[in-house]
């Protein structure tokens, strides 16, 4: 069911920008929307996809509210239950779909540590994706990210892995008093 929701994704976002973008809806559409900066955690899958050794994750990011020609930072991390964990820096661009919807590009380089988990070759690794959120009146967001982890070559072992999950995101401001 996920190897045929991957294959999928690029026919439903594309699905979905065109149900956004018929008459009517044009002007809803944003990018680098002024999102305030937010924690977010995660819980899915890791090696979801012909993978040797899946596991379950859970994660969280630090998303900082500023952002640069649209593109905004952010900094997290990744542990599966075969103790894997992944370190990563990254930028997304948030392209807001109305009031309620938002969708996030975004790439990411970081360290990984594959603990009894799949071996990806190196301890660098890139990661690109996406994120489909629904984001609430009070600007916390819930949705469902997708995302492929690579060497991108830098060793002769390169297998590559793709991660799903469910995400919330709560603006800091939220969390302090």
């Amino acid at each position: 069911m996920i190897r045929r929701l991957f294959k999928a994704l690029p026919a439903i976002v594309v699905g979905f920008a065109a149900a956004l973008l018929a008459p009517g809806n044009a002007n809803a559409i944003s990018l680098g929307v002024n999102t305030p900066p937010e924690i977010a955690f995660k819980a899915g899958a890791f090696d979801s996809v012909d993978g040797h050794h899946p596991a379950a994750l859970i994660g969280a990011e630090y998303r900082f509210g500023q952002t640069f020609w649209y593109l905004r930072p952010f900094v997290g991390t990744t542990l599966t239950t075969e103790y894997a964990v992944y370190g990563y820096a990254g930028l997304g661009l948030d392209i807001a779909f109305g009031p309620h919807w938002v969708l996030t590009p975004n790439a990411a380089a970081g360290f990984f540590s594959r603990g009894n988990g799949t071996n990806l070759g190196s301890s660098v690794e890139f990661r690109s994706g996406a994120e489909l959120d629904y984001r609430f009146d009070d600007s916390s967001k819930i949705g469902l990210t997708i995302h492929h982890d690579s060497n991108a070559g830098l060793s002769h072992r390169n297998p590559g892995e793709e991660e799903i999950g469910l995400v919330y995101a709560v603006p800091l401001a939220r969390l302090t008093p």
